[in-house]
């Protein structure tokens, strides 16, 4: 039987990610009215919070648009930037990731369907402000077990260690290729993996014995100090 793909719809932080200010405190009295602020003392944040926004992507976002681009097995961040104004409208809604498979084009998709925000909060007043909001795709496949400390990330000048399993085929008939970097196997389908510089990379599965490619894997390229 041909493998299930499938697809989970994780939620990164809440929070959003903020830059540095454009307004001190003392520039802020009346700046609200026209200016946008990067940094403020309260993020705005979609009504009902965390649940509220859970239960927003649940009922609107359509996990399935990396399959239907053919993205590799993976996990996938998305970071999408707006404005929400004073009175709670959003708008200059652009993804600031460029990841593709369509999935910065579905979070625009489902933002510009998302209504009113709570402002942001600058000295007591509601204020313009940027949002930077992050969703995180991943998507699975049933006949791959790949495990690594951070799942689906590796780290540069690191012997990164992997281990990896394929439905009905044995360990010693895989082969790993990954473009700019180098992999080790240490037998038993686990591998040691050192690339360069940051970046996503794919690796590639060939089944020797078959001579056939089995899958690929997208995997995020950080340094070591952001672990």
């Amino acid at each position: 039987m041909k493998p299930y793909l499938f697809i989970f719809l994780l939620l990164v932080s809440f929070t959003s990610i903020t830059g540095q200010a454009q307004e001190t405190a003392e520039d802020s009295l009346g700046a609200g009215e026209r200016n946008i602020f990067e940094k403020v003392d309260e993020e705005a944040s979609f009504p009902g919070g965390f649940d509220g926004w859970r239960m927003f992507l649940e009922k609107n976002l359509n996990p399935n648009v990396p399959i239907e681009n053919s993205a590799p097995i993976g996990k996938y961040t998305v970071i999408v930037q707006f404005v929400v104004s004073r009175d709670g409208t959003i708008s200059d809604i652009k993804p600031l990731t460029k990841i593709g498979y369509g999935m910065e084009q579905e979070v625009v998709r489902i933002l510009k369907k998302s209504g009113s925000w709570t402002p942001a909060v600058q000295n007591n007043r509601p204020v313009n402000a940027f949002r930077k909001q992050p969703v995180t795709f991943m998507v699975e496949d049933e006949s791959f077990e790949i495990t690594t400390a951070t799942p689906y990330t590796l780290f540069t000048d690191t012997d990164n260690d992997l281990t990896l399993k394929v439905d009905r085929v044995k360990s010693e008939d895989l082969q790993l290729t990954i473009a700019g970097a180098t992999i080790t196997s240490q037998g038993g389908g686990k591998y040691i993996i050192r690339v360069k510089r940051k970046a996503r990379v794919i690796m590639e599965i060939y089944n020797t014995k078959r001579k056939k490619t089995v899958g690929s894997v997208s995997f995020e390229v950080k340094d070591p100090k952001d672990k």
